[in-house]
């Protein structure tokens, strides 16, 4: 008689109805641009790392992530180790915590997230995100705006629609109905060919031209760089720097690029930075109000810091614990209590 051989997976617990969600503007977040779910999803995390992540990845936007609600819902793991877990699952690039500042006034208040990716992350692509997400997750703490998928094009209206009981002929003839023809009565603006280029390149056009010989997955043609010009045109418009615009739209790349200017094309649209308001210098009764940017918290120790600051988001000092663990020297105190503790002992057990 065979013997059936299972699996020694732990199966993904299933989210309860009852679920606590966090208060409005708390919880888990979910990053954009994640791969599909499958079965192999995290088969290269330990055991318990797979089988808490698979929970995470499951409970929707807005649940309560903090340890003692998960050591709840998970009865096989403890306190110690779900924080254990999920300092793993914030190495391997799956998750970081942030505070980030709502309101205005005196009704700013700080808010706790937990931001998760079922796609793992680089240090690179968390950073730049965090960047330009800080606006947005600040004026709209509540919502979460997924970007368009990549075969919507946002920027071009719908075409009209046409009667139904337009003769034939007539839809023939009508130019829009093959946008590509051109007739000798079209007026010759109707669709612009690209512009030539300029003696002296546009610092944008130059941005994108330079993408490709740092990364040969980004390479545009000059036609394309042309194209995208418009575009990038507008992050510089809006106060970011070149070397902003490039970090953005080299992060987080995947392997193979079968489009670089498609996926260009969709970074410059749905990553676009927020227009920040005109100041008035003249206006003495006006204070300067600091920048305030998402501080990425310490998935271990809590310890509050900027993205770049944190690694793997974890602070120094919990980074060292989590990668070198065998390497703490005990505290010389501890030792010296220890050792009377012996010795104390020892005297006790001698015979009288």
């Amino acid at each position: 008689m065979a013997t059936p051989h299972f699996s020694s997976a732990l199966p993904v617990p299933a989210v309860s109805p009852a679920y606590p969600m966090a208060k409005p503007g708390y919880g888990k977040r979910s990053a954009p641009g994640q791969q599909p779910r499958t079965r192999d999803d995290f088969a290269l995390l330990p055991t318990r790392e797979r089988y808490i992540a698979g929970f995470i990845d499951h409970l929707p936007d807005g649940a309560e992530m903090g340890i003692k609600q998960l050591a709840k819902q998970l009865p096989l793991y403890g306190q110690q180790a779900i924080s254990t877990a999920l300092n793993a699952l914030s190495v391997a690039g799956h998750l970081r915590r942030v505070r980030c500042p709502v309101g205005a006034g005196d009704e700013t208040r700080w808010v706790s997230r937990t931001f998760w990716s079922r796609t793992a992350r680089d240090n690179e692509w968390w950073n730049t995100y965090l960047a330009t997400e800080t606006a947005t997750q600040t004026a709209a703490p509540a919502q979460d705006t997924a970007p368009p998928p990549p075969w919507v094009p946002a920027e071009e209206p719908p075409p009209p629609a046409r009667p139904e009981n337009l003769p034939s002929a007539e839809q023939d003839s009508a130019p829009t109905a093959v946008p590509q023809q051109r007739t000798p009565h079209q007026a010759p603006d109707a669709e612009p060919a690209p512009p030539t280029r300029e003696a002296t390149p546009s610092p944008a056009y130059l941005a994108l031209a330079r993408l490709g010989r740092n990364d040969h997955r980004l390479a545009l043609s000059a036609h394309d760089c042309t194209t995208l010009e418009p575009l990038a045109t507008q992050w510089l418009d809006r106060g970011v720097t070149t070397d902003y615009l490039t970090n953005a739209l080299k992060a987080g790349l995947p392997a193979q690029v079968d489009s670089p200017n498609g996926l260009i094309r969709r970074r410059l649209i749905d990553k676009l930075p927020p227009q920040l308001p005109a100041t008035t210098p003249n206006t003495p009764t006006d204070t300067p109000t600091p920048t305030r940017r998402l501080l990425v918290e310490c998935t271990d120790c809590g310890r509050p810091g900027q993205p770049e600051a944190l690694p793997d988001g974890l602070c120094r000092p919990c980074h060292q614990t989590h990668t070198n663990p065998g390497n703490t020297a005990p505290d010389p105190t501890q030792l010296a209590a220890a050792k009377a503790h012996m010795a104390n002992l020892r005297d006790l057990l001698k015979p009288v």
